[in-house]
């Protein structure tokens, strides 16, 4: 009798194990697929890994997007040709975090080489619920330089592409991305 009691406790946490396993694997997974779909701007499927809103977090700034404003800012960066590489990924306790570096038209522009950024990504009911951002790398002053430098070069040629800088729907990536191009060009 108690052998069959040990046998069926072992049974149980091997079996129990094996489930939290695949639960490990799964959250990985959809954080694998979450960079891929940035990495291609493909964003058909990003619905089916977040709850009904998203909250982003880059130091002490934080933002909650409902799953159509997230999309929108998905459809800003897409702009830009983003590329997304992943460095290291790890799941511990339901966290996933990952070491990424970023790269688009807009960060080779303003910060002259990729950001190298830790992600923490968070979920809740296998769910992607936030994402928290922290900048390994981030040259600040390069990065203002070249965007006030930019900015200023507009105002003073182009004021129609004035705002760019805060409009993160999609049109306003496309003046960002004008801008940074007459810019360029005026050398």
């Amino acid at each position: 009798m108690n052998k069959t009691i040990i046998l069926f406790l072992l049974l149980t946490i091997g079996f129990t194990s094996c489930k939290n396993s695949e639960k490990e694997i799964d959250r990985v997974k959809i954080a694998k697929q979450y960079f891929k779909v940035l990495d291609n701007s493909d964003y058909s499927k990003m619905s089916d890994w977040f709850a009904d809103s998203l909250t982003t977090i880059e130091g002490e700034y934080n933002q909650t997007y409902s799953k159509s404003d997230y999309l929108e800012f998905l459809k800003w960066d897409s702009v830009f040709d983003p590329n997304y590489e992943i460095l290291e990924i790890e799941q511990k306790k339901g966290i996933v975090k990952a070491k990424i570096s970023k790269s688009d038209k807009r960060i080779s522009f303003l910060h002259e080489e990729p950001f190298i950024t830790n992600q923490t990504i968070k979920f809740q009911n296998d769910k992607i619920i936030s994402v928290q951002t922290e900048y390994v790398d981030f040259n600040e002053t390069t990065w203002e330089r070249n965007k006030n430098g930019l900015l200023s070069w507009i105002d003073e040629n182009h004021p129609e592409l004035n705002g760019f800088i805060y409009d993160q729907t999609k049109s306003g990536g496309i003046k960002f991305l004008k801008a940074i191009e007459l810019y360029k060009s005026k050398k």
